[in-house]
């Protein structure tokens, strides 16, 4: 016999976690189309070259990379951005610009797990591909906190920065030609905190002093975004990233939801290909939940692949580590999980009419589940409880249909199957409270 084990940092997903991912998946996909986005897919293996380069070294080495059977050199994808930009490049004939993309999908990265962290993982990427302004800076940042608050996940913050702002410190510093090396330290901030940046800055041969400076300035409290703003433009004048992040701020605040993004020196994001803005975002309930939304801009990602200037600015949700917050929660994306909504019984009375009942019924837009084994109806009702199923239409006697609820142990008799769907506020009825309330929203 083989043992029926799986790899560390991989897992099964059982069905309460798919239909729980795939209604978080649903609520995103009907967000990006509402703003315009179009999805693509790519191959999950890539040639090394492909990916090799642009993650930075850290990512370099938790790539799975291997020789196929024809001795090519490849490897499994260890994000959605670089395979993108390898998909613009080979397809940017065919392509409308602004290229208004998302993708969800899974990625493979060889880390340490932990938790709501994986070695095989989802992640959802929405980008903007040709455009270098302020203004599809912002539709990214927009279209994160419409995803976050349709979710209903409670409070939580989008934590922005530029990255000409730590390289303008570090020229000031004399220390520019340090730039990569930094950003990818200070990215490590939640990990190892002050000390342990301060002390990583030092070892890759900055100076004492220099790395104090630097870890006094991305340490800083300057309240809020207007303010930080200032003392940026003290410190570095016009700035161009100073006019970016002040454009960015006054078109949040056009649609009225500034308050939910801070301006945040510290954040740098690790990942070798970011050029300007950056922005991670944090439950303020659950801070030890990490990151669940991260992103930025990336203007030279294609020069890679193609001679062509195209510029980008894309975000990233990270759907593991947002279903395991959300599951702490308790959040009813993933704790109203059941299979179906009604379960046609397998009785004798029902036997001849079971499948057009069924088929009634899901034609009414109702999730129905037809007992298929044989057995008493104290193991059918075991089934729907087990699957979260809420009524099981138990009998059909004289052009009645007997429909028992099972979390409240009451029957009720039925002529009509559609009139039942509209008691029970069940399929179209559903669908069309959930459209009022979002209409109203």
């Amino acid at each position: 016999m083989i043992e029926p084990k799986i790899l560390k940092g991989f897992r099964d997903s059982l069905p309460r976690q798919e239909i729980a991912r795939r209604r978080l998946t649903g609520k995103v996909e009907r967000i990006f189309r509402l703003f315009g986005f179009v999805p693509i897919d790519t191959p999950a293996i890539e040639y090394a070259e492909v990916l090799l380069g642009k993650g930075g070294g850290e990512t370099d080495k938790q790539m799975y990379r291997f020789r196929d059977n024809g001795e090519r050199d490849v490897a499994l994808r260890f994000d959605l951005t670089v395979p993108l930009a390898r998909y613009v490049a080979a397809n940017q004939q065919s392509l409308c610009f602004p290229f208004k993309r998302y993708h969800i999908a899974k990625v493979w990265r060889g880390e340490k797990p932990q938790k709501g962290r994986f070695r095989e993982f989802y992640q959802c990427d929405f980008d903007i591909i040709g455009s270098d302004n302020a203004a599809s800076d912002a539709e990214i940042l927009i279209l994160i906190h419409t995803c976050l608050t349709e979710m209903g996940i409670g409070s939580f913050r989008v934590r922005v920065s530029h990255r000409g702002i730590l390289s303008a410190l570090l020229e000031s510093l004399g220390i520019a030609e340090k730039n990569a090396d930094v950003l990818r330290i200070i990215d490590k901030l939640g990990k190892i905190g002050s000390s342990g940046v301060e002390e990583a800055l030092i070892e890759a041969g900055i100076s004492s002093a220099a790395a104090h400076n630097i870890m006094a300035f991305v340490s800083s409290d300057n309240g809020t975004f207007p303010n930080a703003i200032s003392m940026l433009r003290e410190k570095f004048g016009d700035a161009d990233f100073i006019c970016r992040l002040e454009e960015i701020h006054s078109i949040l605040e056009s649609v009225g939801i500034a308050d939910e993004f801070i301006l945040d020196m510290s954040i740098t994001r690790g990942l070798d290909y970011y050029t300007g803005l950056v922005f991670e975002t944090s439950f303020l309930d659950y801070p030890s939940v990490g990151s669940i939304c991260s992103g930025g801009r990336y203007n030279n990602l294609t020069g890679l692949y193609t001679r062509d200037s195209l510029p980008g600015v894309g975000s990233c949700i990270g759907l593991d580590r947002l279903l395991a917050a959300l599951e702490e929660i308790k959040s009813p994306v993933t704790n109203n999980t059941s299979a179906a909504d009604v379960m046609v019984a397998r009785t004798e009375s029902l036997a001849p009419i079971a499948e057009k009942t069924a088929l009634t019924l899901r034609r009414l837009g109702i999730k129905t589940d037809m007992y298929v084994a044989d057995r008493n109806m104290g193991r059918q009702y075991a089934y729907a409880e087990s699957n979260g199923i809420k009524y099981v239409i138990t009998s059909y006697v004289d052009g009645k249909y007997q429909i028992k609820n099972t979390e409240t142990r009451e029957s009720s008799e039925y002529t009509d199957l559609a009139e039942f769907a509209a008691a029970a506020t069940l399929g179209a009825a559903t669908g069309q409270t959930e459209r009022q309330q979002t209409d109203k929203r």
